[in-house]
């Protein structure tokens, strides 16, 4: 790429399980990133946590603009709104808790259907992936298969169905794999507390621990039971909590926020000589 022309770098994560990949990426990726005219993260915890973006990177290349979503999607049409009546009804009276994401390592889910021993609510948990078996065959292990119920890749039609019947939403991630959150993002504009994990990265800026919901320690299935039973049994915290989390979401996490920062960014770039910052 000619030399004249800006360079923006958009960090979602740090390498975290390709160690032997990293090794022989990592001069490349240093490289790339010094010479950078911007680097822009979703949260200064990106920043903050990474290990890999160089240290000589000046704070004035490092550009914090959140993900922005298409709230509008999360409204409850007619179709949704009966396949949010079918989820009710399936649940039968108990409290929903849901959760989203590949059946994959860091997402955790292992300890959430550990934790749902604990837990007087019925789990749907959403998505696929090659820990579905696995998972499957350990909730029916511990007991709990009447509590969990798989309900794997759900249409993007339906997605607002479940954040609106569900009372609390989950994310349990146990690595830095999981560097934002975007499905706790969804459930916070349906106003859904959230309980999450204390990754110290962006999951933990998008959510706010005692505001918009609980967060507690990874692989911590007791203190993740702990944490759900606590919102389940008191309605008025839930309440409290989810309306402060859908306000977040949609002042400081839209499309039309982040759009436009990225073109005040772009913009102020274009106007420099290159190599000024």
């Amino acid at each position: 790429m000619p030399r004249d022309i800006a360079r923006v770098i958009s960090w979602h994560s740090d390498i975290v399980k390709q160690k032997n990949l990293l090794r022989v990426y990592q001069p490349l990726l240093s490289r790339v990133t010094r010479n950078a005219d911007a680097v822009v993260a979703a949260t200064q915890a990106h920043f903050d946590a990474s290990t890999q973006i160089p240290d000589e990177l000046p704070p004035e290349k490092r550009h914090v603009i959140p993900y922005g979503l298409d709230f509008d999607e999360l409204a409850l049409d007619v179709r949704s709104r009966l396949k949010r009546d079918e989820l009710l009804l399936q649940a039968a009276g108990r409290p929903i808790v849901f959760a989203l994401g590949r059946h994959v390592y860091y997402k955790g889910f292992e300890v959430l259907i550990e934790a749902m021993r604990k837990v007087d609510a019925l789990l749907f948990l959403g998505g696929d992936g090659p820990l579905r078996n696995q998972l499957i065959a350990r909730a029916r292990e511990i007991g709990v298969e009447e509590k969990v119920i798989f309900a794997g890749r759900i249409p993007e039609s339906e997605l607002s169905a479940y954040f609106h019947a569900c009372d609390v939403f989950c994310l349990p991630s146990v690595e830095q794999s999981e560097a934002f959150g975007l499905v706790q993002l969804e459930a916070m504009a349906c106003g859904k507390p959230v309980v999450c994990t204390q990754l110290g990265n962006g999951v933990n800026v998008v959510h706010q621990h005692g505001i918009t919901g609980l967060a507690v320690p990874p692989r911590d299935a007791g203190a993740l039971a702990c944490a759900l039973q606590a919102l389940l049994d008191d309605p008025g915290l839930r309440k409290r909590m989810g309306t402060v989390a859908r306000m977040r979401a949609l002042e400081e996490y839209s499309v039309d926020a982040m759009t436009r920062r990225h073109i005040d960014l772009y913009a102020s770039l274009v106007k420099r000589p290159h190599g000024v910052v």
